[in-house]
């Protein structure tokens, strides 16, 4: 892995597709200006080779390089499970 990838963490919103899921990314900062707090959230879709993800779990996810149209990212551990309803 290279030194200088973007990592971020985020939650799995969509586990639909067959080795992709939809990552939201959450950020908060203060506007330069007024100083009050901003909220930025951007949906990416990122690789899952082994279908481990799901719906609601917390995962980090790296820049590597277009492997479709619109899925630049990959899946790099699943920080946080969600549990299963019973």
């Amino acid at each position: 892995m290279r030194k200088n990838t973007k990592e971020r963490v985020g939650e799995v919103m969509s586990d639909k597709m067959d080795k992709t899921v939809v990552v939201m990314i959450s950020r908060e900062f203060a506007h330069s200006f007024y100083g009050k707090r901003i909220r930025k959230r951007k949906k990416i879709k990122a690789h899952d080779e082994k279908n481990l993800c799901r719906k609601g779990d917390v995962v980090k996810v790296a820049e590597t390089r277009p492997l479709s149209k619109d899925k630049h990212w990959r899946v790099t551990k699943v920080l946080v499970r969600k549990e299963m309803a019973k």
